[in-house]
């Protein structure tokens, strides 16, 4: 089975909160998903993402693929954890 890790949109019209979510990449982009790993609310100043960091290792060693959008969240996130450990 080919799995993506990708963004699922929840939330009303122009407020827009996002499931990070194991699924098959045949599926449609709101479809059925197999497993949710996280969370992305961009509302918040700065953005509240929350990932189960040994839910994206497992399915990264199950040769899941990254999305475009969802790699720049991650590259982000890293930044933002180096800058808070750095205070």
């Amino acid at each position: 089975m080919a799995v993506a890790i990708r963004l699922y949109r929840i939330g009303k019209k122009d407020q827009p909160y996002y499931r990070i979510v194991a699924v098959n990449k045949r599926y449609k982009a709101n479809g059925k998903y197999i497993e949710e790993i996280g969370r992305y609310n961009p509302h918040k100043d700065p953005a509240e993402i929350v990932i189960d960091e040994k839910k994206l290792e497992y399915w990264l060693n199950c040769g899941a693929v990254v999305s475009e959008g969802l790699a720049k969240i991650l590259k982000y996130k890293k930044k933002l954890d180096k800058k808070s450990s750095k205070s």
